[in-house]
């Protein structure tokens, strides 16, 4: 029986006991429907899960921690996508997906060509709800440790966060070189993906970002919608030098 995974923020230790996040005990209890003593599994982002069982007093629901199991399902590869602020549930299901495919840090970019407009007031609104998604996509998955989602930013604000050593990669439908190519031959290294807005790239944004160490690699004759294309991308790589062989 899979158990219901749960992320609670915060210390945990085996012996001790939590309350659990509001929205959580509401959905173990009314929608679930589990009754007090029901196992689950918690984790806090720090590494590693914990065993507990549910504790419910009155509308309060808790868990009592019985020990902690070190296991990670993380990818060998340090993979940051720079992605082009999408509408809506498309920029939603982007972070999800990628959360799934073992995305260790997403940044959202306010391109030329982005739909969604944000203000300051916005960022850190949207940015908390994209982390939220994260953070729900790794109670489904089995990961233990959340990627980090940023606050939409420019281009080149996004470009001056990457490491120094990191392989680039701009997809585009008309790029020089297979991205299976390039990933095959830098696996090694952390790797950034690059992916427009629904508009795409504009020139200017594609040659500051040559300028800046990406390679224009492509993923195949077709062209794919933003919402598609970093998932595709992501699934390549890890078929080519991630997990998905494990």
């Amino acid at each position: 029986m899979r158990l219901t995974r749960i992320h609670v923020p915060g210390k945990l230790g085996a012996g001790t006991q939590v309350d659990l996040p509001a929205q959580a005990g509401a959905h173990l209890t009314r929608v679930l429907r589990l009754e007090a003593g029901a196992p689950l599994t918690l984790f806090n982002g720090a590494g590693g899960e914990f065993s507990a069982t549910l504790l419910i007093n009155g509308k309060q629901a808790a868990a009592r921690v019985t020990r902690h199991d070190p296991v990670e399902r993380e990818s060998p590869l340090r993979m940051t996508l720079l992605q082009g602020v999408a509408r809506g549930e498309r920029m939603d299901l982007i972070v999800q997906k990628a959360t799934e495919l073992g995305v260790s840090r997403i940044v959202p970019v306010l391109a030329e060509r982005s739909v969604v407009r944000v203000d300051a007031k916005q960022s850190e609104r949207k940015r908390e709800h994209w982390q939220a998604i994260a953070i729900s996509a790794c109670e489904q998955c089995g990961r233990n440790r959340v990627p980090e989602i940023g606050a939409p930013i420019a281009l080149g604000d996004a470009l001056a966060t990457l490491p120094a050593d990191s392989l680039r990669c701009l997809l585009a439908a008309d790029g020089g070189e297979a991205l299976a190519d390039v990933a095959a031959r830098g696996a090694r290294r952390p790797i950034v993906l690059l992916i427009g807005p629904e508009g795409g790239l504009t020139d200017n944004e594609r040659d500051f970002a040559g300028a800046n160490g990406f390679t224009a690699c492509r993923l195949g004759p077709r062209v794919m919608r933003t919402e598609t294309a970093g998932l595709a991308a992501l699934a390549v790589l890890q078929a080519i030098a991630g997990d998905f062989n494990s």
